[in-house]
């Protein structure tokens, strides 16, 4: 299948990095067995040690299932690129980045889709406002929202597989994809055994530098359940060779790193939703947002707008956090991250001059603020 042909082709550009790099690859299951030594069941079975002055731990994460009848029925997003055949109706259980993105996926290909998720919206923890945009896109192209849901069983029939819901409904599917979070993979690491701080989901305890609780091991990526993105990784990875090997002691920042959401049409965002602006700054916010048809839907008659919201600091005019659900968000955004990075004010943003015509000059002619939103006080 074309998938599994691309991500076999993806490991091995990896794989390419890594010889060129000069790293020796030992492929088997591996886990720690003491603070310097670390034991690799190779796929013939055979097992070889190695020791070194550090160990890094960078297994990453794993799907988890529901503890529902019927579970096994279901798929990950393991299994989900490598299906036979398209699944004419699936259904969907869950209200992050996994789950809206296949269900955008499957319906932009004609599938019927429902998609289950336990919040009044999808996408927790994004910017109420964005959250509310992605929920009217997605049943704007025909995807069947279902709030406040849960799955309480599935069952295998003629028809397909019947999927009970905690309202009583009855939905025959295809295919049911559980994209109800993930966990740490450590489970087979021995870690418990050699005294590693786990936390009460199982990822490992690490401080600022990545380091865990025994001095030789280290931990970067999903594993540590801190920001769980490629690219966060990514960082951690540098800054651990930085602080290890290149004699530069360096802790990540986890402040205005931008992320997307590939639904269709995305979200992305950098730095504070507005909810998270409120609670954190010390007096009041200026929401600045913008709201329009894009060109390119004006021209095919859809009927489905674009969103820019910026969140500044009302006192010191610092611009706090940018989001957008339009189409090319994410490369948009990329750009804004620089700009929030570098501690941009909103008069910075508003002396930048445009690019015309383009949904990104809108960043930098939003003049006029849409709300001004005081903190809440209190009786303390």
């Amino acid at each position: 299948m074309l998938q599994t042909e691309e991500i076999i082709r993806l490991n091995g550009i990896y794989k390419r990095l890594l010889s060129n790099a000069g790293v020796k690859l030992y492929e088997g299951e591996g886990k720690i067995v003491g603070p310097n030594e670390v034991e690799v069941t190779q796929l013939d079975g055979t097992k070889i040690f190695y020791s070194a002055k550090h160990i890094l731990i960078a297994t990453g994460s794993r799907a988890q299932r529901p503890p529902i009848p019927g579970k096994e029925l279901a798929i990950t997003s393991d299994e989900a690129l490598s299906l036979d055949e398209l699944p004419k109706r699936a259904v969907v259980l869950g209200g992050g980045y996994i789950a809206v993105e296949f269900a955008s996926i499957w319906r932009g290909m004609g599938s019927t889709v429902d998609l289950c998720f336990r919040k009044e919206l999808p996408l927790r923890g994004f910017d109420d406002e964005m959250r509310a945009a992605v929920a009217r896109n997605l049943e704007g192209r025909g995807i069947n929202l279902h709030p406040r849901t849960n799955l309480k069983a599935l069952v295998k029939t003629e028809e397909g597989m019947k999927v009970l819901t905690d309202h009583g409904e009855e939905i025959i599917a295809d295919v049911v994809l559980f994209a109800t979070g993930r966990i740490p993979n450590t489970k087979r690491l021995n870690l418990e055994a050699v005294g590693v701080e786990l936390d009460k989901i199982g990822a490992v305890k690490v401080d600022e530098y990545s380091r865990t609780n025994v001095p030789s091991i280290w931990a970067i990526g999903d594993v540590t359940n801190r920001m769980n993105l490629t690219p966060v990784a990514l960082m951690e990875g540098t800054y651990f060779a930085k602080t290890v090997f290149g004699g530069e002691p360096c802790k990540p920042d986890y402040s205005n790193i931008p992320c997307a959401v590939f639904c269709i049409p995305p979200l992305s965002v950098v730095g504070l939703n507005e909810e998270q602006a409120i609670e954190k700054a010390k007096g009041d916010v200026l929401v600045f947002t913008s709201t329009f048809n894009p060109m390119k839907n004006t021209i095919s008659g859809r009927q489905e707008k674009t969103i820019m919201k910026l969140v500044v600091d009302a006192e010191t005019d610092k611009v706090l956090g940018a989001s957008m659900c339009g189409p090319d968000g994410p490369e948009i955004m990329q750009g804004i991250a620089v700009a929030l990075k570098c501690g941009a004010t909103k008069a910075q943003f508003d002396s930048t001059v445009g690019i015309h015509p383009s949904a990104a000059e809108e960043f930098v002619t939003m003049r006029s603020v849409t709300r001004r939103v005081s903190k809440p006080k209190t009786n303390l």
